[in-house]
C-alpha cells in the first residue's frame, strides 16, 4: 500500500511540477515577453518617427538659404514701409507724378481717374483707373517706373488692346492701386496711425 501512496504522491508532484512550470512559462508570456515585445515595437515606430523628423529637418535645412534671403527682403521692404506707405493721401502728387511718366514714355490718349478710397487693415486705399496709347515698349517703361516711384503701387488689372489697323501702339487699361496711412485724432493732436 506504500506503494500506491508513494506512486500517488509522485504522481501529485509531478502535476504541481507541471502546473507550476506551465505558471511560470504563463508568466514569462504575459509578464515578460508581451511586455517587452510592445516596448520593443513602440521603440522601433519611434526609432522610425524619429528617421522621419530628422529627413525633414534635412529637408528644411536646404531651404533656409532661401527663406534668409526672402527675409532680408521683406526686412528692407518693411524699414521702409513709411516711405512707400505716406501718411497722407497726397493724391495729387501721385496723379501729376503718373502723368509725367506717361508723358516721358510718349504715351497718348492719357486718362488718369481716381476711384473710391477703401480702408484695409488700418491702411487706406485709393483705386486709379489709368489708360493710355502707345508701343508695348513705351507701356512696360511705364509699369517699370511705377515700380520704381516712391510709392507703394500694386496693380490690379491690366488689358491690352492692338489697335485695329496693327501700326504697332496699343491700348491699356489697367486698375492701380495706391496706399496712405490716414491721419488719426488723439487727446486733441492728430498723428499718422502707424505711430
Amino acid at each position: 500500500m506504500s506503494n500506491i501512496g508513494s506512486k500517488k504522491q509522485g504522481h501529485k508532484q509531478q502535476v504541481w511540477l507541471y502546473v507550476v512550470g506551465v505558471l511560470f512559462c504563463a508568466d514569462f508570456v504575459f509578464y515578460g515577453y508581451m511586455p517587452s515585445h510592445k516596448r520593443l515595437r513602440s521603440l522601433r515606430e519611434a526609432e522610425v518617427q524619429q528617421e522621419r523628423m530628422i529627413q525633414m529637418a534635412a529637408a528644411q535645412g536646404e531651404e533656409l538659404p532661401s527663406l534668409r534671403t526672402r527675409l532680408k527682403n521683406t526686412q528692407e521692404i518693411v524699414a521702409h514701409y513709411d516711405s512707400y506707405v505716406p501718411q497722407d493721401a497726397s493724391q495729387a502728387v501721385f496723379l501729376q507724378e503718373i502723368a509725367r511718366v506717361m508723358t516721358g514714355h510718349s504715351l497718348t490718349d492719357q486718362v488718369v481717374v481716381p476711384g473710391k478710397e477703401a480702408d484695409s487693415g488700418g491702411i487706406r486705399c485709393i483705386s486709379v483707373r489709368v489708360n493710355c496709347k502707345g508701343s508695348l515698349k513705351d507701356i512696360f517703361g511705364l509699369f517699370h517706373d511705377l515700380q520704381g516711384m516712391d510709392r507703394l503701387v500694386r496693380i490690379e488689372r491690366v488689358l491690352l488692346q492692338n489697335d485695329r489697323d496693327f501700326t504697332g501702339q496699343v491700348s491699356m487699361e489697367t486698375e492701380a492701386v495706391i496706399f496712405y496711412q490716414p491721419q488719426v485724432e488723439r487727446d486733441g493732436t492728430t498723428v499718422a496711425a502707424g505711430q
